[in-house]
């Protein structure tokens, strides 16, 4: 009789992170002691953080600091409901307005997490005969509401416009089509052609819904990616997270006002989930406030992105297709990323491993990205970090020394 427990030993990802544990270069759930957005303590050291989604630094301003606290005096910690009953406060109805405003939509509502964002919305669009069409770089969120809708998935290759015609071309014209995308791809940094990919789906009467999780404080002046493109009417759903520049937790969806309320009575992970305590929905508003009066964040942030790209490039390292504060280091198999990850921890450079299946085989690197408050001395101290790992481990040219004879 087979154990489900048999598998553990067994698993081949498993023996590969036994193996990484033993020799000491295991880089996942490693502890931090204190962050301070820009830096942060690991194992008593002080490292650079390169690793964080806090794009424009609001995880420690003060003012935003003080609006969770002042919500916690005021709701306290918990609203012990779902927003479908006694979840919801007036503060969720004045975050829910404030933010279809801040995307350019009719309505918004706001999920406890991204992650139940996607699922919930996808699984409510997407019912029994229709599809929905993913980029094979979509965020794993995306991927999930997919296998929970009841309509079948079809995938087309990253940012290739023709393949998703090709995609589309070969689906019932008279079946309801939902095409996902990324505004910003998380491991690779790079922007989803998105003129061209709205321009295909009204071609074949499909929807599209932007995930604008890393795109919202980011591009489009902050606003997102369809308002990069100036497209933000002709997307029908922009999706959007609060774990990165809006400093606290949480999702939301933003549409047509029919589409959004239909959500509301659709998305299991809404109704039957507690809704976002109002600390952090006070947070989200308050970093809302800090982004519509000092769009002078943004531009620092492009700043630094724009700094270290082309300083990493000049090194020898791969950044790949990167065009936002998303910076990859490409450096190949698991092993060369594991061994990078913490020879920069040693120097004291924090940065994030990404392998297989988070990227195809053969492709890992390192994940770097960039804040508004990163100062120079500190981008540069992460820049001798990783010219010194990178030539002692043979992973960038060692300058040619001059020859004395």
């Amino acid at each position: 009789m087979a154990d489900l427990y048999d598998k553990i030993a067994s698993d081949s990802d498993m023996i590969r992170v036994r193996q990484a544990q033993s020799i000491g270069i295991y880089p996942y759930f490693r502890a931090l002691s204190q962050s301070e957005g820009v830096t942060a303590i690991i194992d008593g050291k002080e490292v650079v953080m390169l690793g964080s989604n806090n794009y424009l630094g609001l995880t420690t301003d003060p003012r935003v600091r003080e609006a969770m606290l002042e919500a916690v005096r005021h709701y306290g910690t918990s609203v012990t409901g779902s927003r479908f009953l006694n979840g919801t406060l007036e503060l969720h109805l004045e975050l829910d307005r404030r933010l279809a405003e801040f995307v350019g939509k009719e309505a918004a509502v706001v999920f406890p997490t991204g992650y139940q964002t996607n699922v919930g919305t996808i699984s409510a669009m997407v019912g029994k005969g229709d599809f929905v069409i993913v980029d094979k770089d979509d965020h794993a969120s995306i991927v999930d509401g997919c296998f929970m809708a009841r309509g079948e998935m079809k995938r087309f290759l990253h940012n290739d416009v023709s393949s998703l015609d090709k995609v589309l071309a070969r689906l019932p014209a008279d079946a309801g089509k939902l095409v996902v995308v990324d505004g910003v791809y998380s491991m690779m940094g790079d922007l989803a052609p998105l003129p061209e990919l709205v321009a295909i789906c009204k071609r074949h009467g499909a929807r599209i819904m932007v995930d604008d999780a890393h795109g919202l404080g980011v591009t489009g002046g902050g606003r997102g990616t369809a308002a990069h493109f100036d497209l933000t009417d002709e997307v029908d759903l922009i999706m959007g997270t609060f774990s990165k520049s809006f400093a606290s937790i949480g999702g939301f969806i933003a549409g047509s006002a029919e589409a959004v309320h239909f959500i509301q009575h659709r998305a299991r992970s809404l109704i039957f989930s507690a809704a976002l305590p109002a600390p952090n929905v006070a947070t989200v508003l308050k970093a809302l406030d800090v982004m519509e009066s000092e769009p002078q964040l943004v531009t620092n942030l492009w700043q630094n992105a724009d700094y270290m790209r082309d300083q990493l490039k000049s090194l020898g390292y791969d950044t790949g297709a990167s065009n936002t504060p998303i910076v990859p280091v490409i450096l190949g198999e698991d092993f060369r990323v594991a061994l990078a990850w913490h020879a920069l921890i040693e120097a004291g450079v924090y940065t994030n491993p990404v392998v297989p299946p988070a990227t195809p085989p053969g492709a890992g690197l390192l994940r770097t990205s960039y804040t508004a408050t990163h100062r120079r001395e500190h981008l540069d101290q992460a820049l001798l970090a990783f010219r010194e790992v990178g030539e002692r481990l043979d992973f960038i040219p060692a300058p040619v020394k001059a020859d004395v004879n």
